[in-house]
């Protein structure tokens, strides 16, 4: 069987790049968000801090997430804190990229930045057995 040159530059092309991709998987590359991750900016509701280090999450009144942040953000655990997130691109939050999150004390005050990690949907089952005191 013969193909036109384009078709068989685009076969061989195809042939070379199929194992670059097995090894980009192997690799650890994300898999691709599921949409039920994902929520409109607008849901977001409120948050509360169980440690230094992980943020629970309410968007639309019911659905619960919980942020792990890459290292600690003392911040987090002062009194009076809020957090600054910012939004870029999307109006969705579908993984952890998606958060530019800083911790702020008091308007105009220092604000500490906190890099988030991992973005996790929690079960109605895991949001019931968060702790009161962390349930946003």
């Amino acid at each position: 069987m013969r193909f036109p040159r384009s078709s068989l530059a685009w076969l061989v092309g195809l042939t070379l790049m199929a194992p670059l991709a097995a090894a980009a998987d192997e690799a650890g590359a994300p898999p691709p968000a599921k949409p039920s991750s994902c929520f409109q900016v607008s849901g977001f509701e409120n948050w509360k801090a169980a440690d230094a280090k992980t943020i629970y999450i309410r968007v639309n009144l019911n659905r619960y997430f919980r942020l792990d942040l890459s290292s600690t953000c003392p911040q987090l655990l002062w009194p009076g804190v809020y957090l600054v997130t910012k939004w870029h691109g999307s109006n969705l939050v579908c993984s952890p990229l998606d958060w530019d999150i800083q911790v702020a004390q008091n308007p105009g005050g220092v604000m500490g930045a906190c890099i988030v990690k991992t973005m996790t949907a929690l079960t109605p089952e895991e949001a019931a057995a968060i702790p009161k005191a962390f349930k946003p």
